[in-house]
């Protein structure tokens, strides 16, 4: 059973950033487009509010569930506006880092020291993204380098580190009140706060996005459908306790992203771009079994 949730996450979360970025090519600023997904959200959450006897819910539950909604909001932001900027053919495989940030914060918070697999995981995801930059001209010796300059690469990279904090709180939330409760604070604690994000950040694009948004909205509620079943298959997963597992068959995700980058988008490169995702993914698994 549990298999059936890791592939429906798969599946979604890449027809999610597809839809995402298909629509980031319109006159919408990413952080818009997250808030239009939350609203999706929160009206596919309010029907369960009765389901989930609030009330019954443990006072750490919504601590967790609020930090996790914070963070998240923010990982939402930036990976958005990645996907506006990115070739989706390098954006999924970056997703490899998400172990290295991981195997960080658990050097950080947790004190645990890295085996010798772990380093080599780390240098092969290294090594495999050096590849997702050209190598011509001045390129060549600089492929590192640019690919960090990029504002894409950098936004991918800030919201992978959010997501992978916030992973931390919902496993406690899930725990605590189990994957639907979880999934529907979230999605209602997260709409005020992407609403207040687009207020501070982007005032002067609100009015212009909701304009444009009105012909686009078939695609937006699509989006937030997508997010919410990925979400509860994230949820139901994290509850059972598999998430190295789980972390392992998301690597899959790297691969196809570049074969979806080059179908639908006709992005370029996509031979060199493929071997970079599975060297990053074999790097990723190495991590992960570690």
């Amino acid at each position: 059973m549990e298999i059936a949730f890791v592939f429906g996450r798969l599946v979604f979360s890449i027809l999610a950033n597809v839809y995402q970025k298909k629509l980031s090519q319109h006159p919408l600023h990413p952080f818009f487009m997250v808030a239009t997904s939350y609203v999706v959200l929160s009206v596919l959450a309010l029907p369960f509010v009765p389901v989930v006897h609030a009330a019954s819910l443990p006072q750490a539950f919504w601590g967790n569930v609020l930090l996790a909604a914070v963070l998240d909001v923010g990982g939402w932001m930036f990976m958005v506006m990645s996907l506006a900027k990115t070739d989706l053919s390098v954006f999924g495989p970056l997703n490899a880092y998400k172990v290295v940030i991981s195997m960080l914060l658990a050097i950080v918070f947790l004190g645990e020291v890295p085996t010798l697999q772990g380093f080599a995981g780390v240098a092969i995801i290294v090594v495999g993204s050096f590849f997702l930059m050209p190598a011509n001209g001045q390129r060549e010796a600089n492929r590192m380098l640019l690919l960090l300059k990029e504002r894409g690469v950098q936004a991918r990279f800030l919201s992978i580190l959010l997501f992978s904090i916030g992973t931390l709180f919902l496993k406690n939330a899930v725990t605590d009140g189990g994957p639907l409760a979880t999934l529907v604070f979230w999605s209602l604690l997260g709409l005020p706060l992407v609403m207040l994000a687009n207020l501070l950040f982007i005032p002067a694009s609100v009015k212009e996005s909701t304009k444009t948004s009105l012909s686009h909205l078939p695609t937006i509620a699509s989006i937030g459908v997508m997010i919410f079943i990925m979400q509860y298959c994230t949820l139901v997963l994290l509850s059972h306790m598999l998430v190295a597992y789980t972390l392992a068959l998301f690597q899959m995700s790297m691969v196809l992203q570049v074969l979806v980058g080059y179908q639908v988008f006709k992005e370029k490169d996509i031979l060199r771009k493929l071997i970079a995702a599975i060297v990053m993914m074999l790097g990723s698994l190495l991590v992960i079994s570690a």
